[in-house]
């Protein structure tokens, strides 16, 4: 792609970055093949190849976002299918969180948009008042439809039906290894996941310490930055990325780590990309040590199982097979303890969870959890297994198949409890 970018506009860092990214498109379309939101709405501005050109000209322009722009922008999962499908290698990503914070910073929105967003910002990374706010929801649910609009009832929508109680599991303290210490990790416990779903980081604790881990929840942690960050709110992510790589660096220099193993991979897509937010050595180190739970899993290695008759449909995550390139470790460490793997039609596209998108998109988002939920559902398991805690609330609210976390699979067939989620 051709770029106008004048000399005095590449002086800056960023705009030099995204004029190296823009270059590297050569409007082959494969991306619109991939996109669920140019499958969904069939417009070319809302697919990868349509943003890329509004992205160009409002940069290149320098102006103000406008509404038009904002739209088609706001409209993207990030899901990064695209990525995954360029030939090439444009790095949608970095272009598209570029253009977020620039239209946060440029456009105002519309009172309620603005106020939605902040109360999103405000609540969801902080687990105590995100579990006040699902309490609250449960309570107002039964008002939804007098509620016109539907992104708040969306969000009353998104409460469980049972929160379940604080786990102190999830407080900073270290878990020895079960017999001889293989290595020295540290669990990134998330925020929304703690409130929302206790039994994950609980299950995973027990399973890497069942494997020779000696499992450190740092002090100091907090939300990885991914929701901010995908808004476009650029100081706060930033401020959420700095503080956890202080922490993670303090265990690192302290007791040492050998891995930081993260279970929600939209989690783990954001800090391992860290080094590229925040600049410097100490980013860098923790990006290059962050894994997704299965990565480390398949590193370890785990026991062979014998086959156990159940039949687990696998929801990969566009965070994790497109965000990470991790496609096959948690199908194949499912069926090395026994289970029967089955991958749904068009499992490269998204649920339309994406983070705080099914609250803001409503209606797109309502229409690919329902393509999702049919293709699950249409190789009959018993449970749907994902890794990222976005994706289960979001497919668990439209089937009546369990949806449990693929590290809980894992722990069960290996002697840890049966998921919660199996029991009833």
């Amino acid at each position: 792609m051709q770029t106008h970018f004048s000399e005095a506009q590449l002086q800056d860092p960023k705009l030099a970055e995204a004029n190296k990214i823009l270059r590297t498109c050569v409007h082959c379309g494969f991306c619109t093949a991939t996109c669920p939101t140019y499958q969904v709405l069939g417009d070319e501005l809302d697919s990868p190849r349509g943003r890329i050109y509004l992205i160009k000209e409002m940069l290149e322009s320098g102006r103000p976002a406008d509404a038009r722009t904002v739209k088609h922008i706001d409209r993207c999962l990030s899901c990064l299918a695209c990525v995954s499908t360029c030939p090439s290698g444009v790095d949608y990503m970095h272009l598209i969180d570029q253009a977020r914070a620039y239209v946060e910073t440029t456009y105002k929105r519309p009172f309620t948009d603005r106020a939605l967003r902040w109360v999103l910002a405000a609540v969801i990374p902080h687990p105590t008042r995100f579990r006040l706010a699902l309490l609250g929801a449960k309570i107002a649910k039964p008002f939804a439809p007098l509620i016109p609009d539907a992104r708040l009832r969306a969000m009353l929508a998104m409460a469980p039906k049972t929160i379940p109680p604080v786990s102190r599991n999830d407080d900073p303290q270290t878990f020895s290894a079960k017999g001889a210490k293989r290595m020295r990790v540290a669990l990134m416990t998330g925020c929304a996941q703690k409130a929302l779903n206790t039994d994950i980081n609980d299950a995973t604790i027990r399973l890497l310490r069942r494997l020779g881990c000696e499992v450190v929840v740092p002090r100091g942690m907090g939300c990885c930055g991914a929701l901010t960050h995908h808004m476009g709110r650029e100081a706060e992510s930033h401020h959420s990325a700095a503080s956890n790589v202080a922490a993670f660096m303090a265990e690192a220099r302290g007791g040492g780590l050998d891995a930081i193993v993260i279970n929600t991979s939209g989690c783990g897509t954001t800090v391992k990309d860290y080094g590229h937010m925040l600049g410097g050595e100490d980013a860098a180190r923790v990006s290059a040590m962050a894994m997704d739970i299965s990565e480390l899993l398949a590193k370890i290695g785990l026991p062979e199982g014998a086959p156990n008759g159940l039949r687990v449909a696998y929801h990969a995550a566009c965070s994790l097979q497109h965000g990470q390139q991790i496609k096959s470790a948690p199908k194949d460490l499912l069926k090395r303890v026994g289970f029967t793997v089955v991958e749904p039609a068009d499992s490269h596209l998204c649920c339309g969870s994406a983070g705080t998108y099914n609250l803001l998109q409503p209606e797109i988002s309502a229409q690919l959890k329902a393509r999702k939920v049919e293709t699950l559902e249409a190789k009959t398991p018993d449970v749907i297994s994902a890794g990222n805690i976005g994706c289960m609330m979001q497919i668990g609210s439209g089937t009546g198949v369990p949806v449990v976390h693929t590290v809980e699979l894992l722990d069960w067939a290996l002697g840890g409890p049966k998921p919660r989620a199996l029991q009833g």
